[in-house]
């Protein structure tokens, strides 16, 4: 049971998947901080010293000036202000691994495509040869040729 384990475990897809998920917790950190200490300070500047941590709505009726006033008197609410940070986040995640993953496709197809050498086109079918008349049209044919002699003499 432990050698069956052990070759899960070693199996390159587990492995991989392993390091993904690491590196994915790592980057998660970098794009939270992103958004948080460099995208929203200059937004929140922009409209008159706004703080999106601060924005949220309170569910029982009662105003409160600050976030931190609301969680004090632990007062029902909806942070929508955290919630706009977390979709930010959210896009410059899904942005980034999209531009990673068309740079590893990019990548792996020019690998590719220098071990194969380039096919050479199929050659073009020939032209089938234009039918022979029916015995019809051979008749119409005859008969036209006919009369054009007879209006002709």
């Amino acid at each position: 049971m432990i050698q069956e384990f052990k070759k899960f475990v070693m199996r390159g897809n587990v492995v991989d998947l392993a390091v993904g998920i690491i590196i994915g917790a790592a980057f998660k950190g970098v794009t939270t901080s992103l958004v948080k200490d460099v995208i929203t300070p200059p937004i929140g500047l922009i409209l008159n010293n706004f703080n999106f941590d601060d924005l949220f709505i309170s569910l029982n009726g009662q105003f409160y000036p600050t976030l931190k006033d609301a969680l004090d008197a632990s007062a029902p609410i909806i942070k929508v202000g955290s919630f706009i940070n977390v979709c930010i986040d959210f896009l410059i995640t899904a942005a980034a691994i999209f531009m990673l993953i068309k740079f590893v496709n990019h990548m792996e197809d020019a690998i590719d495509g220098e071990d194969e050498p380039e096919p050479e086109p199929a050659p073009e079918p020939e032209p089938e040869p234009d039918p022979e008349p029916t015995t019809e049209e051979r008749l119409v044919e005859v008969l036209e040729k006919l009369s054009a002699q007879l209006d002709e003499a």
